[in-house]
């Protein structure tokens, strides 16, 4: 593809000129101070997107209003400057920035006033406290936790039920916010404001959240009519500049049920965007509607969803208005948006998880070189997202820490080995070899990737393949040597300048009677192919590995029952892919043991005795059983090793690693070489 590829090629949109079709969508980062400014953090996350060559970003989630919510704010001129030095930092990489102007679907300022008078009456208890008045100090307590449930319960309400209660007067004063925060923006030299059509928008569009019987409601002309309106105060207030209007459609799932609450359906979205040209949108973004109680319907992880997901409802949009159209939606590589964007199906393309995975995919694009691909997990991401934690990427160490983790150069070339194909070691590997060191990858198994290849295999998981298909791609550029089916001896690691050890983990078998019965396998066996399975299997552990296992088995058309001593079974697995996989487990009859410990094996590995949280025992009878009860860190020798030494992944605490850990720790460990 190279300079000439179509991702590359500018495009007007309205006064705007964006040299290339790559946009980052709202994302919601969590990186803002807690006023809701964009302080350093926020601020050199973006720079990074602009530094990496995309056109066109827009900050996620900017509320009108002094709100509770995690979100950036731009309800005060005193905030100006702050946004202006956003404007200023990103324009000097010819990177256009547009705010995302929302308001939550409830009473802010009667969800605020409660919430202060919790805090207030907290501040109160806690000087009472402190005077030794502890009666006094019990009754205000108990003063705060009513304060602070009569607030929740308020805001619970609204997010329901305000977009058919709010008055005409309260609509008003919403639209105004939003037309000052636009002046605001506009005078801060930010380039655009994206209308959010989701949130109160969308739900005031939506036939299954809006009930009111006002000129608000009811026929699809009155239920647009304040989105209409919001468009023209923006427009009135800042008329320099462009609007962007992100337009949710309701989808059909394949079972006839609806996919999102707030949002049009297709039909009534495609007639929606015509008369969002002619009231002077500039540019429409297609995206999914929202409002489902669960990111996953909206942020798809993998193998749930197919790629380029909502790009049926953006062709259709295309084809009824003349301005320029952006999709976004699992468009999962560059590949998937120069295919768009050929067929004309599209002109500006959305990557969001991806650009968090690689934010250099325009560099990339230009000179020809391997991108990192998104896995699509949502691990660092929407579940950061749903738990009110700061964003990332699994596979970017650098995610959310862009102004003080970054690659440094080498002072000095240096002679690396690395102990350990995995992720980790295949990190080391890449960040040494940038650095500028010459690296030597001792693996002794005759393929790359560690756990990877057995995480891959469990369903919906062949996608997590990617993220070693991205090292056997960059490797061939790096000064990278891989010896495959080597050992790394005490000669070869001394005759380096350094050694990074990442030799993983191995799976472990509960110590109690009867787990030596032939009957007795692997769950890693199981996942690689070399376990056989019969009958009936019973998986011994229902973490995440435990409960991957139990599915992949009960695929393959076997009776599955999963024994976990907590309470949870997949404790550990996204909020997204949780509803997938217990869907799946109902749809196969896995039976769920929680809160049973298991106590023996008997009848030559036949029968499981357990007990419950009661003490009550629960016995078990399979043909199979998988150990999947966690798994304890390799040890290696390194005694008689006179050059210094590193660790990174699974080997490298007391604890094993996630995928996250052991990129950061073998990101970590080679940026310290």
């Amino acid at each position: 593809m190279g300079k000439n590829s179509l991702l590359l090629q500018p495009i007007k949109v309205g006064n705007l000129t964006l040299k290339n079709r790559i946009m980052f969508p709202p994302l919601t980062t969590g990186y803002e101070e807690r006023d809701g400014s964009i302080g350093q953090r926020s601020l050199a996350f973006y720079e990074r997107l602009a530094k990496g060559g995309v056109s066109y970003v827009v900050i996620g989630d900017v509320a009108p209003v002094r709100t509770a919510s995690p979100t950036p704010m731009l309800f005060d001129d005193s905030q100006i400057p702050v946004y202006k030095k956003l404007a200023d930092t990103l324009h000097a990489y010819d990177c256009k920035v547009a705010l995302q102007i929302f308001h939550p679907e409830y009473d802010v300022p009667g969800v605020g006033r409660m919430i202060g008078a919790s805090m207030m009456a907290m501040k109160e208890a806690e000087g009472l406290k402190a005077a030794g008045d502890m009666a006094a100090f019990g009754a205000k307590m108990q003063e705060v936790q009513k304060l602070r449930a009569d607030a929740y319960a308020k805001l619970h309400h609204d997010m329901q039920h305000f977009v058919s209660e709010a008055t005409v007067a309260q609509l008003d004063a919403i639209k105004a916010a939003i037309a000052q925060a636009a002046r605001r923006a506009m005078e801060a030299g930010i380039d655009a404001i994206e209308v959010h059509g989701d949130r109160l928008l969308g739900s005031l569009c939506s036939t299954l959240l809006n009930h009111r019987t006002d000129a608000y409601g009811g026929a699809f002309e009155n239920r647009i009519r304040y989105a209409l309106e919001v468009v023209a105060a923006i427009k009135e207030a800042a008329p320099t500049v462009m609007i962007e209007y992100k337009l949710p459609i309701i989808t059909i799932n394949p079972d006839g049920s609806t996919r999102g609450k707030g949002g049009l359906l297709e039909a009534e979205g495609v007639e929606f965007a015509k008369k969002l040209e002619e009231a002077g949108v500039d540019m429409i973004q297609v995206a999914q509607a929202n409002h489902t109680g669960n990111m996953g319907d909206t942020i798809p992880p993998m193998g749930t969803q197919p790629e380029n997901w909502t790009l049926p409802t953006a062709i259709k949009v295309k084809e009824v208005v003349s301005i320029p159209v952006a999709t976004v939606g699992r468009v999962l590589t560059v590949a998937n948006g120069e295919e768009i964007l050929e067929k004309g199906q599209s002109d500006i393309i959305a990557y969001g998880r991806s650009l968090l995975c690689d934010p250099d995919i325009a560099l990339k694009v230009a000179k020809d070189e391997p991108i990192r691909e998104c896995l699509n997990c949502n691990k660092g991401c929407v579940d950061a997202i749903s738990s009110r934690r700061y964003i990332s990427c699994v596979l970017n160490a650098e995610n959310g820490d862009e102004s003080t983790i970054f690659i440094n150069p080498a002072e000095e070339k240096k002679n690396i080995v690395i102990v350990g194909a995995g992720i980790a070691g295949l990190e080391a590997a890449r960040v040494a070899a940038i650095r500028g060191h010459h690296v030597d990858v001792y693996e002794k198994e005759n393929r790359i990737g560690g756990q990877i290849n057995i995480a891959a295999v469990p369903p919906r998981k062949a996608e997590i393949l990617r993220a070693t298909e991205y090292y056997e791609k960059i490797m061939k550029d790096l000064d990278i040597t891989i010896h495959f089916g080597t050992e790394a001896t005490k000669d070869i690691m001394n005759a380096a300048d350094a050694v990074i050890v990442a030799v993983g983990a191995h799976d472990i078998t509960l110590p109690i009677e009867g787990a030596d019965a032939p009957t007795v396998v692997s769950s890693w066996d199981v996942l690689a192919g070399t376990a056989e399975l019969t009958g009936h299997c019973a998986v011994i552990g229902g973490g995440l590995v435990g409960a991957e296992t139990a599915e992949y088995a009960a695929n393959k058309g076997h009776a599955v029952s999963i024994i976990e001593m907590t309470d949870k079974i997949a404790a550990q697995e996204s909020s997204t892919v949780l509803p997938v996989m217990m869907a799946d487990f109902a749809k196969h009859g896995v039976k769920q043991y929680v809160n049973t410990k298991v106590s023996n094996i008997a009848n030559d590995g036949k029968l499981i005795n357990a007990t419950d949280a009661e003490g009550n025992a629960v016995a078990i009878e399979c043909d199979t059983i998988i150990m999947a009860v966690g798994s304890k860190k390799n040890v290696f020798d390194v005694e008689g090793v006179t050059v210094p030494v590193y660790y990174a992944g699974d080997c490298a605490g007391e604890r094993t690693a996630d995928i996250a850990s052991a990129i950061r720790g073998g990101y970590k460990a080679a940026n310290e070489v």
